[in-house]
């Protein structure tokens, strides 16, 4: 475990080295910055799987964190999604599940009806 620690450290100087030739005004845009990122990634992850230490880890999870905190917190997508409010997304989901009890009588019925006809 210490010895993934350490390199571990040494994958975050590499990355935080790649990182000092992006400019602020680049910080945002993943042409840019995914190079360095994904360099970090499989850094940790191939000495994770060398060192038989598992993959993701709470180490690794660190320096990823740490990364997003300080290059790519002010970081947000140009057209960010945002969830419905909770009361209509319950909504959405108790609405077809409703009528599906009234389609099914609708088409029993239907065909009762269809049958007494000669």
């Amino acid at each position: 475990e210490e010895m993934y620690g350490n390199i571990s450290q040494h994958c975050w100087e590499l990355f935080v080295e790649l990182m000092g030739n992006v400019s602020a005004a680049q910080l945002c845009e993943w042409s840019v910055i995914s190079r360095p990122y994904s360099l970090l990634q499989s850094c940790l992850e191939d000495w994770a799987d060398r060192l038989r230490y598992g993959y993701p880890n709470a180490l690794a999870e660190q320096y990823i964190f740490r990364s997003h905190h300080r290059y790519f917190h002010n970081c947000t997508p140009p057209h960010q999604v945002l969830d419905p409010p909770e009361d209509v997304l319950l909504a959405m989901i108790i609405a077809p599940i409703c009528l599906i009890p009234f389609l099914v009588t609708l088409v029993i019925w239907r065909s009762k009806d269809g049958k007494a006809q000669p």
